[in-house]
């Protein structure tokens, strides 16, 4: 059973959730989840727009039961536009599966005066009624202040009967969706200093904490994820980012130059997997080009966790890759070879 098969409902119940799981694999790696305390229950995997990958590919996402995506107004918009119409497909006003779909948008503009402009922008764009989780977009060390500036709008800006609800309204007219959901659902941050994700992973201002994380940049591991307790049903949402890498070093699934040719070299769905296999990750956060992505990352979940062994591995190989290790400091007995 496909997601798309589901009746409808305000978020996609968890007895049909645990239905779906059913569909795949048996695996410690559940392929649909619950966002931390919201009520959206979301795909392991979620889709955003910076790959620039087609409208027609992003709706086969979603034939293939990811119901996660994130969308860019205002930062390589050229790349995240490629997507829209399939947003609007999916999401937009007459929509018969927007219930079934969790809608995360982003504006990169860290200040509350233009929270209201960047909304806009989205739901005109995508003809949407609301948006599930609206995120305050790549917070860094330097940016603290703001931050705290942008949060204390979440009280205005989520939920039904809110201002922002009410000036939206009046803009884009009154629908039964938009005063049952509020205009924005859930408020999320995406962070680059995972001591600042630290610092407000509790606050009752944030929903859902978006965290760069891969097998190079471990620092999520010891101040976000592990700070969580996975039981607590009052933790926030986590959703990793650039999990395959993106820096000076090269992207991760190309071996370090010094990595002996018999060990084991990740591939990319192997990299979303490390990150799917930490301590209360939700969702990890690709940005697909192409169907064929598609079809090998659904796959390698349905692989399951890593095991402690591949993790350790995983570990190694990422510090090989950003030369904080050489691989004469290695012991032979830690590598592992092509599985």
């Amino acid at each position: 059973m496909l997601i798309t098969e589901l009746n409808p409902g305000s978020s996609i119940p968890s007895v049909k959730v645990d239905q779906l799981s059913e569909q795949l694999p048996q695996s410690d790696l559940p392929f649909y989840r619950k966002l931390g305390r919201t009520d959206l229950n979301v795909s392991c995997l979620g889709l955003g727009g910076g790959g620039a990958i087609s409208s027609e590919d992003t709706l086969y996402a979603f034939d293939q039961g990811i119901n996660y995506f994130f969308y860019s107004s205002d930062l390589h918009h050229h790349f995240y536009s490629c997507m829209s119409g399939a947003l609007r497909q999916l999401c937009g006003r007459g929509s018969t599966v927007r219930d079934k779909v969790v809608l995360a948008t982003v504006t990169y503009i860290k200040n509350p005066e233009v929270a209201l402009s960047a909304l806009f922008d989205q739901l005109s764009e995508l003809k949407v009624d609301y948006i599930d989780v609206f995120f305050w977009g790549w917070f860094g060390s330097n940016d603290g202040a703001a931050l705290k500036d942008c949060l204390q709008l979440s009280p205005d800006l989520r939920g039904p009967n809110s201002v922002y609800q009410r000036t939206a309204e009046r803009i884009f007219g009154a629908s039964e969706l938009l005063k049952k959901m509020g205009v924005v659902r859930y408020i999320g941050a995406s962070f680059h200093d995972t001591h600042l994700a630290q610092q407000w992973s509790n606050s009752p201002l944030l929903d859902v904490v978006m965290v760069r994380h891969n097998v190079a940049h471990r620092s999520a591991q010891e101040r976000v994820f592990n700070q969580l307790n996975v039981k607590d049903p009052q933790r926030p949402g986590v959703v990793t980012f650039k999990s395959t890498g993106s820096d000076a070093a090269g992207p991760l699934w190309e071996a370090p130059f010094d990595l002996p040719t018999k060990c084991w070299r990740p591939s990319v769905p192997d990299l979303y997997r490390y990150s799917l296999s930490q301590n209360c990750v939700d969702v990890c956060l690709t940005g697909w080009r192409h169907r064929q992505e598609i079809d090998a990352a659904i796959a390698g979940v349905k692989q399951g966790k890593l095991t402690q062994a591949e993790l350790d591995y995983l570990n190694l190989y990422g510090d090989l890759h950003k030369k904080r290790l050489k691989i004469q400091d290695i012991a032979p007995e830690q590598l592992l070879e092509h599985n």
